[in-house]
């Protein structure tokens, strides 16, 4: 592990603190993902969302049908178009989750040191003392001590609505639990989650399949979140399945690391996937709690060094009914932007939230001020260590730029590109000043239709540190003989003075791709 990313300046005025933040147009350089639901799904609340700073959505398919997340993403695309703002799409997997069903859906209270038994046989009603399981090899899977976890949205000791379990004895297909708190468990499904075992189910199960064959091919997804990624070769599979549905072979796939298998494996993971979340929710069943910050800080740290984001959850969950966080859950969200994490994913906060927006707005400050303080030049210097030798050309140029951006106290960094790599090897040294990804479409054939490329990879930079994509004229080539096309890099710099970052006599620096060559270039503007 390395030194804290915090820059504290000698001596620093307290009364500093106390001053009233500027607004900008980008509310932050951290992106925030916001999960939509049944609190975040009129054409209003999105666009509010969108305003506020919400750069990606997730739909979980953890609840809810394809027609209800259909009717949801129809007004995110509506809210798009109105508020004239870029959104990445995500879909997130169930994956592997057990689940306690309760087909009479009356509540079923469980009192600390009693006994309950999970069974598999669905025909039984659930009751106080017997809950049917969606699953039937979880006799074989644990045995007597064994810790097991039930809730309907989250998992966390003091709460009422999750119950603690420990295992007692093993009948035939039957576990029989001893409870360790007092709970009420209400609605119509639980999920059910075993600690520290392994459960002998596909991480992309049918369901998902389904899911993703249908309603991500027909949205043509952005990004798809792989729930309890558990090896490398769940990515790989993944991927496969993508290509084969036709339209997808673009998504990317981001690992949810949220069990102890996971984390063993966490280095192959990176090395496949092409972000990672670090789901705190279920990842703090498995680990203890003195843990958890560990494996956050080190994963994230291995992902600014592989220049793959990362995402970190559960920051503000009182704001899910509450208008303010905890002072806890404040400095959390500063310590996940000091540690490095690219983007903060807000669940039942915006899900099933009384304050959507607001739980984003506030989640934005936040980021704002950590980046403040985020002491870029002890990043940059750790980052490159850590390379050494071992760099590509485009990453030497891409890192270049951003030295010289901070040098020269440039106002952004306007960056020409195609796949949208070379913007995101500036994002992996982390600029302190945006990076205006200009992405030129490419025209491409199969043979029966003409297409163009770039919408794409405009959408998935949006939970990218640092980048704010425009998707450019397609008429313009982003690879020629001149260091930048006059018109595009013109209309680059018009989206930027229009939004209020570039102004008279600022400098910029000007990133571009030539052929098998990579130019940086510094201007001065005028009036």
């Amino acid at each position: 592990m390395h030194s804290s990313n915090l820059r504290l300046e000698e001596p620093i005025r307290m009364a500093s603190i106390l001053e009233p933040s500027k607004l900008t147009f980008f509310p932050a350089m951290t992106k925030i993902v916001g999960t939509l639901g049944p609190k975040s799904r009129s054409v209003e609340i999105i666009s509010g969302c969108l305003k506020a700073g919400m750069s990606v959505a997730r739909f979980d398919f953890s609840w809810g049908d394809t027609k209800f997340h259909q009717e949801t993403l129809d007004n995110l695309k509506i809210a798009v178009k109105s508020v004239k703002k870029l959104c990445a799409v995500m879909l997130d997997t169930v994956g592997p989750e057990l689940h306690v069903v309760n087909k009479s859906e009356h509540p079923i209270s469980l009192e600390a040191d009693t006994m309950v038994v999970l069974t598999p046989d669905q025909d039984k009603e659930a009751s106080s003392n017997l809950l049917p399981i969606y699953f039937h090899g979880l006799s074989k899977a644990v045995k007597k001590g064994d810790n097991i976890f039930i809730g309907q949205y989250l998992f966390s000791g003091n709460e009422t609505t999750s119950v603690w379990l420990e295992v007692d004895e093993v009948k035939g297909e039957d576990v029989v639990c001893m409870i360790k708190n007092s709970a009420t468990l209400s609605g119509q499904l639980y999920t059910l989650h075993v600690s520290q075992i392994h459960i002998d189910l596909p991480t992309l199960t049918d369901k998902d399949k389904a899911v993703i064959s249908t309603w991500g091919v027909q949205n043509t997804i952005d990004i798809l979140a792989l729930s309890y990624t558990r090896h490398a070769e769940d990515i790989r599979h993944a991927r496969d399945y993508l290509s084969e549905l036709g339209g997808l072979d673009q998504t990317q796939i981001f690992a949810k690391i949220e069990n102890t298998e996971g984390i063993k494996h966490f280095d192959e993971i990176l090395q496949e996937a092409d972000g990672v979340i670090i789901s705190r929710g279920t990842l703090g069943i498995d680990l203890p709690s003195e843990k958890v910050f560990l494996f956050q800080k080190a994963a994230i740290y291995k992902c600014n060094v592989a220049g793959k984001p990362a995402v970190v959850t559960r920051v503000v969950d009182s704001m899910t009914d509450n208008l303010r966080p905890t002072r806890a859950e404040a400095t959390d969200v500063a310590n996940a932007v000091l540690d490095g994490c690219d983007a903060i994913l807000l669940g039942a906060e915006t899900l099933r939230g009384f304050y959507p927006v607001e739980s984003i707005s506030t989640v934005g400050r936040i980021c704002s001020e950590a980046e403040k303080v985020f002491n870029q030049d002890l990043y940059y210097k750790k980052t490159s260590k850590h390379i050494g030798e071992q760099i590509s050309h485009l990453e030497s140029i891409a890192s270049s730029a951003v030295r010289a951006a901070i040098m020269v106290k440039a106002s952004v960094i306007i960056c020409f590109t195609s796949s949208g790599r070379a913007a995101r090897l500036i994002a992996k040294y982390r600029p302190t000043m945006p990076v205006l990804s200009v992405v030129i479409p490419r025209l491409k054939t199969n043979q029966l239709r003409w297409t163009f490329t770039g919408a794409f990879e405009a959408r998935q930079s949006l939970i990218v540190k640092g980048i704010f994509p425009i998707l450019a004229d397609p008429r313009h080539p982003a690879e020629g003989k001149n260091v930048t096309d006059e018109s595009v890099l013109k209309a680059a710099l018009d989206h930027g003075k229009a939004f209020g970052i570039i102004n008279p006599h600022d400098r910029v620096v000007v990133f571009q791709k030539v052929g098998d060559s990579s130019v940086v270039k510094i201007i001065e503007l005028e009036n």
